[in-house]
């Protein structure tokens, strides 16, 4: 499977925002993907339902939304009905994963899990036949443009090791300070899903550069 580029839409011009998701419509993007933040998990707000609606209005693609709140599971139906499609929660922010990852499910969508930098890929063991994507987070959570962690390239190997052994069967994605200097490295390491946001929306030609992305063309 050639791996699937997720543009994050928390570095889109939001004065433009129809003609941003037009742009990704007509790029080589797989996913959108859009940052919900509350200020409590992460020391950042950004935007909700509202916000979501509007843009699955336009969207050509599937909506990959990622939930960087406390108490995720109060909203699952919310953000069904708002129009995501893959829902991803933090394993630090769920007391109950197994079952926030079913009533994900339940409401039909897909359902992913994300990791914090400092939060070993061996915590999931337990959760790994469940879950359609692990979302390993590649910066600190909160802010875009921030540097990339190298140490992301070992927690990639460490997780595949781990669904191998457990005969598990789910994406992988990235998140955070993803770009041509990387992007390479991160597939052959064995990631799946790639999500960039200043690298696309910042650069002169942002679909060229998701297509950059796409064919590893640096």
């Amino acid at each position: 499977m050639q791996h699937l580029i997720s543009p994050s839409f928390l570095s889109a011009d939001f004065t433009n925002l129809e003609r941003e998701i037009m742009q990704m419509n007509k790029s080589e993007a797989d996913w959108f993907h859009l940052d919900i933040m509350d200020g409590v998990f992460v020391p950042n707000i950004t935007f909700g339902m509202p916000v979501i609606k509007q843009i699955k209005k336009h969207a050509q693609k599937p909506l990959d939304v990622h939930l960087m709140i406390v108490q995720p599971e109060r909203y699952i139906e919310e953000f069904k009905n708002s129009g995501a499609d893959i829902l991803t929660v933090h394993y630090e922010a769920c007391t109950h994963l197994h079952r926030t990852v079913q009533q994900i499910k339940s409401a039909g969508m897909k359902a992913g899990v994300s990791l914090n930098p400092h939060t070993p890929v061996h915590l999931l063991e337990d959760i790994l036949n469940d879950v359609d994507m692990i979302l390993l987070m590649s910066v600190n959570p909160g802010f875009g443009g921030q540097k990339f962690i190298k140490n992301t390239y070992k927690k990639i190997n460490q997780l595949k090791i781990l669904g191998e052994k457990n005969g598990a069967d789910f994406l992988i994605e990235i998140d955070g300070g993803v770009d041509n200097s990387n992007a390479k490295k991160l597939i052959e390491a064995g990631a799946d899903v790639l999500v960039a946001g200043s690298f696309v929306f910042g650069s002169e030609n942002p679909l060229e550069t998701v297509k950059s992305l796409k064919y590893l063309n640096f």
